[in-house]
């Protein structure tokens, strides 16, 4: 959360972001961890344990940066040390959200990252959205799996797990699970349809141009989408054909 807002504020503000998880079905039972950077440097973090919808402000466990607990009434979610790992690796994050929304899950337990450039608003906003390797959840090992993106991405699939997002604020790294939830959901509708169509480079060059006047975002530095290659006929391919033409 930004650091200019009071403890009680982004209490609220953790409390709203899982009662919309719940409700808008993005993870069910006991699933998920929400947490936001405090003024003092500490992070206020969701319990194990409790669902979603039912989470109150006075259930929320306050660690310090190095997982040290200063709330002693409650156990922090077992997910914490991903939540801690990213605040490590970026300092101008405040917030952290995990859910296990469906169609996204499905594309990280499918093992298929949401890397082709095919939504102008997600790879503005968020860039390729990349698949961490599986790693026993609640372990260091994600963190580890984490590793190689986190400092390039703000949305990553963790293989057969769910999603982590993460923004400067609470609704940032809440939108971004929404957005990603959303982008996962029509790509699978378009492989339904036969298929999405993926923008060629000279598309994503112009989009990059409009981006920067238009939206003063430059996505350069996001993990970069794959684009429409143009098939290639190789010759040792067309050899191949003509000779078996001949045979015919």
């Amino acid at each position: 959360m930004e650091p200019t807002l009071s403890r009680s504020e982004i209490s609220r503000q953790i409390v709203l972001v899982c009662h919309q998880l719940a409700a808008k079905g993005l993870v069910t039972a006991t699933d998920g961890n929400i947490s936001a950077r405090l003024p003092n440097g500490n992070i206020l973090v969701t319990p194990t344990g409790l669902n979603k919808g039912r989470v109150m402000e006075s259930d929320l466990v306050e660690v310090k940066p190095d997982g040290t607990p200063v709330t002693l009434s409650r156990k922090a979610s077992t997910e914490l040390d991903m939540h801690l790992f990213i605040y490590s690796q970026r300092p101008h994050i405040h917030a952290v959200v995990h859910a296990h929304p469906t169609y996204a899950t499905g594309f990280a337990t499918a093992r298929i990252p949401l890397s082709e450039c095919v939504f102008p608003e997600v790879m503005v906003g968020l860039g390729a959205i990349p698949l961490a390797a599986y790693a026993t959840p609640s372990t260091k090992e994600v963190s580890a799996a984490l590793a190689p993106f986190v400092k390039s991405a703000d949305a990553i699939l963790l293989s057969n797990h769910g999603v982590v997002t993460y923004g400067k604020n609470m609704d940032d790294a809440y939108f971004k699970m929404e957005k990603v939830e959303h982008a996962a959901h029509i790509t699978f509708v378009a492989r339904m349809l036969g298929g999405e169509k993926v923008l060629n480079e000279q598309e994503i060059a112009k989009l990059r141009a409009i981006s920067e006047t238009s939206y003063g975002k430059d996505f350069s530095e996001k993990i970069a989408c794959e684009p429409e290659m143009k098939p290639e006929l190789s010759e040792s391919l067309i050899k191949d054909f003509i000779r078996e033409t001949l045979k015919k």
